[in-house]
């Protein structure tokens, strides 16, 4: 968490301090956030300045908080304007494209504009030339998923080119480039790439390699997020304090001229790793602290920078305010401002020896930080992530102090660039010491957590209210305790009546991937892939899917058959979900991905099932029957041995077919449909004429990719549908499936 906070020590009888006056920037930001949201037809929002001129009423404060609500509400209008794409007429169109790639975005100079990469391209950042088929970006997610289509709108990016593929590229060259050089200079992959997001905040290296090293496991990044640790790669305060504690030691020879020094090195810095909300707030803080102490204010009230950095944000880059990193650096450093008031309700240890009362207190601050921060940003974790990780406290005081020594590090390796050699040796220690105890504080299963609705978040401010006041001595522990009781009866104890009974066809992209809830029972079949990319479609698509839709466990996995497309992400979905039973088709020996696959269940404790046609079981009053595969299996191709289950409930059926072709479908002998889930994304080998007029179904659904380059669904498969009266759904253009199951 961001630690810029130093705490002083208090006796527990003195009060926390709190200003019965707010210095301007509050009321300011207060006004700003509100007009802002206000201008996106929120009302709540309101609050904000309304609770910061009750708690201030002068006559200024009033009128700043109106004055920054107007400024708030025209920025953000503004910004939400919609602007015309100087791409979109190129829309539709293979096209080809070259520009400068960051790692994230591809940089277009004429017209001026930026382009997402799907897949992502493998190469570092320089110079590529790319192709594919240009598109809008996508309008549909899953259920309570992650909203990518705003993640792109906020970083300004309109048009994403789909299916694309790498012509030509030239590595960057210039002072980035060398520190990153640095950063991998004498170091094994794995380091280097910890050390390239611990400085630079680039995650990219550490999404696909493993946190032991070995193949298969979890991934670096996965492992931190697990751990609670995730913030350590995101750039902020804790960063800057780093930087800015060791430099101020270094250039104490200077007096006062060594704080403009600071503020431009600080400014340097952030053109070095780039605008990310985060580190703006700490560079803002950090530069406004120095400022005041450069021209003998001594040190600023910490509500006070968060706020002056907010306005300057928020007016600069109205739409951050609806960026997840921007609301947790905020909340993080919000919480951290309660630091010391809380530190004060902790008892002194007698028994600790004079001479390490510096450890007590560092101890001390270490928790109450970690405590706080996590506090505030709570529900936004849960709500935004779908799980909290109950390690976090114990993992940042263990975790944490290596910071103070890889940053500086990482920064001398940085300027040294392949010269590195030289002080990386310890890097690599340090960083291997690291993930390790990130490993292992990884490996406990985090609380898996739904979304939150707006009465949760109401409950929960109601709560953080209370605990403000009991911070603060306006309350006593009793009535703290008595309203903490009733916040987790209310959230937690209400019973469903009726548990939900449907079939949720997940939006993944190219691939397949469906959910079966009947009540207490789930099942997830197939889990889609990336072929020719990195993208982890399990743990960054289908597991967060499934906790938002309250998902925590699956009774049963089937993994239709060998194509990366339909499994390559169940292995995420074993090693991140308890899962009771795998089912197989064929046991098709040598493949990566269904290897990969039963690995994830070996390590994981599943048991392995390979079905067959007559197999059946029901559950929750639905029969579940396998239609196919049989033996002899086909040797040379994996659609035709594709795993095919019937779901019957009353009168309700569908069918889920993976992969098999038209051939493998009139053997089956389906009869009536209500849904019928195409075969094969709705490729021209599937969804023959013959088992249209057997089956009737009333709705199709059609799993496939925007802009793919396969060009499913067929036109005659579409019209064969048509022809049929049957209504036709496709997750490219509706998001995912929802269907009742009686």
């Amino acid at each position: 968490m961001s630690a810029s906070l130093q705490i002083e020590p208090k006796t527990r009888t003195q009060p926390s301090v709190s200003p019965s006056t707010l210095s301007l920037p509050a009321p300011l930001f207060a006004g700003l956030v509100a007009g802002i949201l206000l201008s996106s037809g929120m009302l709540w929002p309101l609050i904000f300045p309304i609770a910061a001129v009750l708690y201030d009423r002068r006559l200024l404060m009033v009128g700043a908080a109106l004055l920054a609500l107007g400024l708030g509400f025209w920025r953000g209008y503004d910004a939400l304007e919609p602007r015309a794409n100087p791409l979109q007429i190129y829309s539709g169109q293979n096209v080809t494209l070259e520009g400068d790639w960051d790692g994230q975005f591809l940089y277009l100079q004429s017209p001026a504009s930026s382009v997402d990469l799907s897949p992502r391209p493998l190469e570092g950042a320089g110079r590529l030339r790319v192709s594919g088929r240009l598109g809008d970006l996508p309008t549909a997610q899953n259920f309570g998923g992650f909203d990518y289509r705003a993640w792109l709108e906020l970083r300004g990016v309109r048009s994403v080119l789909y299916a694309m593929k790498v012509k030509s590229s030239v590595p960057s060259s210039g002072f980035r480039n060398w520190f990153v050089r640095g950063l991998h200079a004498g170091l094994t992959e794995r380091q280097g790439a910890l050390m390239t997001a611990l400085e630079l905040g680039d995650r990219d290296e550490v999404k696909n390699l493993s946190i032991t090293g070995a193949d298969g496991g979890l991934t670096v990044q996965t492992a931190f997020t697990r751990a609670g640790l995730a913030h350590l790669m995101a750039l902020s305060g804790q960063h800057v304090a780093i930087l800015v504690g060791i430099a101020l030691f270094l250039l104490s020879s200077l007096g006062l001229w060594r704080y403009p020094l600071l503020i431009v090195l600080l400014g340097l810095y952030l053109v070095l790793v780039g605008i990310q909300p985060s580190i703006v707030r700490a560079v803002l803080q950090g530069g406004a602290v120095l400022l005041a102490l450069w021209v003998g204010r001594g040190r600023l009230e910490l509500l006070g920078t968060l706020a002056l950095a907010g306005l300057l944000s928020l007016t600069v880059y109205p739409l951050w305010i609806f960026d997840v990193g921007f609301q947790l650096s905020y909340l993080a450093v919000l919480g951290i401002a309660f630091a010391p008031a809380l530190s004060s309700r902790f008892p002194e240890w007698k028994r600790f020896p004079q001479k390490y009362k510096w450890l007590e207190r560092a101890i001390k601050e270490g928790l109450v930080i970690t405590l706080v921060a996590s506090v505030a940003t709570l529900p936004l974790v849960a709500h935004n992530f779908g799980q909290v990780p109950w390690v976090a406290l114990p993992a940042n005081l263990v975790c944490g102090p290596f910071m103070v020594l890889l940053v500086p590090l990482g920064l001398l390796a940085g300027f040294l660039g392949p010269a590195a050699v030289l002080v990386n040796w310890l890097i690599g220690f340090l960083a291997d010491v690291l993930l390790g105890l990130v490993g292992f504080f990884a490996q406990p299963d985090p609380i898996p957590w739904g979304r939150i609705s707006a009465a949760g978040f109401a409950l929960y401010a109601v709560w953080a209210a209370a605990l403000i006041l009991w911070l603060l001595r306006r309350i006593r522990a009793p009535q703290f305790l008595g309203l903490t009781l009733a916040a987790i009866v209310m959230s937690t104890v209400v019973a469903r009546v009726n548990p939900p009974r449907e079939i949720v066809f997940l939006n993944i992209g190219q691939g397949d991937s469906t959910l079966v809830r009947l009540g207490e029972f789930t099942a997830l079949f197939d889990g889609g892939g990336t072929p020719r990319g990195d993208f982890d479609v399990g743990a960054k698509t289908v597991v967060p899917a499934l906790h938002a839709l309250g998902v925590y466990h699956l009774d049963l996995m089937v993994a239709t058959h060998a194509d990366s497309d339909h499994i390559e992400g169940l292995s995420s979905v074993l090693k991140l979900m308890p899962v009771g039973k795998l089912w197989i088709g064929q046991r098709k020996t040598g493949d990566p991905v269904l290897d990969a696959v039963l690995e994830a269940a070996k390590q994981r404790g599943v048991p392995v099932q390979e079905v067959r046609r007559g197999d059946t079981f029901t559950a929750n009053g639905a029969k579940f029957e396998v239609l196919w595969p049989l033996e002899p299996f086909n040797p040379s191709e994996d659609n035709p041995n594709s795993v095919v289950t019937r779901i019957s409930s009353g009168a309700f059926k569908t069918i889920i077919s993976g992969d098999a072709p038209s051939d493998i479908e009139d053997k089956l002998g389906i009869g009536p449909l209500t849904v019928l889930k195409t075969a094969h994304h709705g490729s021209r080998f599937s969804t023959s004429a013959g088992l249209l007029e057997q089956t009737h179904p009333a709705y199709a659904v059609i799993s496939v990719g925007r802009g793919n380059s396969y060009g499913h669904p067929n036109p005659d498969v579409l019209e064969r549908l048509r022809a049929q009266g049957v209504k036709v759904l496709r997750t490219d253009e509706v998001g995912a499936v929802r269907v009742a199951v009686p």
